[in-house]
């Protein structure tokens, strides 16, 4: 576990980094462009590239691509695995150029649709908004090419325990998008469409280094890149786990599109809001919760290859109680502060207090399905690290159909705040499946272990929340609302909030606090 929890730490301190610099670029992003339909539309247009970069890089095709390297790692020695990781390379690259393209006549032809041929009008939509959103599409699909080649890669040095590389992939991006935000925002003076039009420069530029930064890492390995298209068993075994994988992985992704399609066509604002929701959201997730899965993947691909299923049960439950020690809480707090966060980050420039507050709902709702987004991402990777891609796909398709079917009847009474709530419980839905599921594969795992640990983990987790709504309420009595009580709400409540979790967390006997602890203290002992 030792070796593990160092891993970890490196994850999650480089993930850190790249979510604090995402923080920025989104605090820059929305003191220049605002909860605007101009803010919508690039979000919007980036959500396309950034889909199949979860869906093929990130997700069905790393997570198929891992186990069956680590396999060939394994057995046969590096060369023939790089051999195998070139052919998955050839063919992938041909592919995203292929999407790529079809990608770009569909946008474009979505633009002459709603320039010239009125459909704008027939859907009643913002005719500009969807312009924009279409124009902008078109220049950031080949970010999809190169991002997902990066993830392909960077999941090839995660098994060869190479982990901070590919953990610091987004910090490329990040910088490129602070870097157009500062020069076009700032120095130029641009606003509004030539602005967002700077940004798709930024993602491109930035793209390009996250693609050669891995690049050079493995070739310090001693892989070299080669077109190979020879069909081998290895790449039949990856084609039955691929397939599978990508169709829950799409229906995953095509949730996210959904609601975001759903979102733009509600209102120019929606859309910014429910991806500031779920920015931070993904704040705790990332650093922690996908550190842990990340780290612990290989692994668990690596005790698969050898049979060793104890070996799995126990790294997969103290991968789980970890992520749920630290997502709960971190649950609870944002939804209390929900306010006081997005007030202290974002109100600036054309970010408005009435921004805030229109955000402030949403990301209370999506704060609270957190521990389920954590507890998603290790069950599935506990299913794809035994090579079965296909329980997940089923429950996905359920939680997708939940997600639709709510969203529907949610969006039109309640606004974007439904649509949140749609994804809460559809997330719901996908993480208790899951979990409900996977023990019946490991048999021998022990779910009273888990329920224990987690029956303790909510309990401080309440005890701290309650602290929490004290603390704020008692502040907000004496210090005005403004900057100097959103700086207090962070800055005070949150440190004494998480003391006061790791303390009643430590007092009910929770199995995994050293281990906790250890990762905290950067110390990653042994427990």
């Amino acid at each position: 576990m030792a070796k593990n929890l160092q891993n970890i730490l490196i994850v999650s301190v480089s993930t850190l980094g790249s979510r604090l610099l995402g923080l920025l670029r989104d605090i820059l992003m929305m003191g220049f462009l605002g909860l605007s339909a101009t803010s919508s539309a690039f979000i919007f247009a980036f959500t396309v590239p950034n889909l199949f970069r979860r869906l093929l890089g990130e997700g069905a095709l790393s997570s198929a691509l891992i186990p069956i390297f680590s396999d060939a790692l394994k057995q046969e020695g590096k060369g023939p695995a790089f051999n195998f990781a070139n052919r998955v390379l050839s063919r992938a690259l041909v592919v995203l150029l292929i999407l790529a393209g079809v990608g770009m006549v569909g946008f474009g032809t979505g633009w002459l649709l709603i320039r010239h041929a009125g459909l704008a009008e027939t859907l009643q939509v913002d005719r500009q908004q969807w312009e924009w959103g279409c124009e902008m599409g078109v220049l950031l699909l080949p970010y999809m090419v190169l991002v997902c080649l990066a993830a392909l890669m960077g999941g090839i040095l995660n098994v060869l325990q190479r982990f901070a590389v590919h953990a610091l992939t987004a910090v490329w991006l990040n910088l490129a998008l602070i870097a157009a935000l500062l020069i076009g925002g700032w120095l130029l003076g641009l606003r509004d469409f030539p602005l967002a039009i700077a940004l798709c420069v930024g993602v491109l530029v930035g793209g390009a280094v996250q693609l050669v930064v891995p690049m050079v890492a493995l070739f310090k390995e001693k892989w070299r890149w080669k077109f190979d298209f020879t069909h081998t068993q290895r790449l039949a075994e990856l084609n039955r786990i691929f397939l599978p994988a990508v169709a829950g992985a799409a229906v995953m992704q095509v949730n996210v599109l959904v609601s975001r399609l759903l979102a733009f066509g509600l209102n120019d604002t929606g859309v910014t809001a429910l991806y500031l929701a779920n920015r931070l959201v993904e704040l705790p997730l990332g650093v922690f919760a996908i550190a842990v899965a990340t780290v612990i993947f290989p692994n668990l691909s690596l005790l698969a290859a050898a049979g060793d299923k104890a070996g799995i049960v126990r790294l997969y439950g103290e991968g789980l109680r970890l992520i749920l020690a630290v997502t709960v809480p971190a649950a609870v707090g944002l939804a209390v502060l929900a306010g006081p966060v997005l007030g202290l980050l974002f109100e600036w420039g054309r970010f408005s207090s009435l921004d805030v507050a229109q955000t402030v709902p949403v990301l209370a709702v999506f704060a609270c399905a957190l521990p389920f987004y954590g507890l998603a991402t290790m069950a599935t990777r506990g299913f794809h690290s035994m090579k079965d891609t296909r329980t997940p796909v089923r429950i996905a398709v359920v939680s997708f159909v939940v997600n639709l079917v709510l969203s529907l009847v949610l969006m039109i009474p309640f606004g974007t705040v439904g649509l949140a709530v749609a994804n809460f419980v559809s997330a719901g839905v996908q993480a208790v499946g899951l979990a409900m599921v996977l023990p019946r594969r490991l048999i021998v795992f022990s779910g009273a272990r888990l329920v224990n640990g987690l029956v303790r983990i909510v309990l401080a987790a309440l005890g701290m929340g309650l602290v929490t709504w004290l603390l704020w309420r008692g502040l907000s009595l004496w210090v005005p609302p403004g900057k100097w009580a959103d700086v207090l709400a962070v800055g005070v409540v949150i440190p004494v909030s998480a003391a006061v979790y790791f303390g009643l967390l430590w007092m009910s006997g929770f199995e995994d606090r050293r281990a906790l602890l250890d990762l905290f203290l950067r110390r990653g002992g042994r427990r």
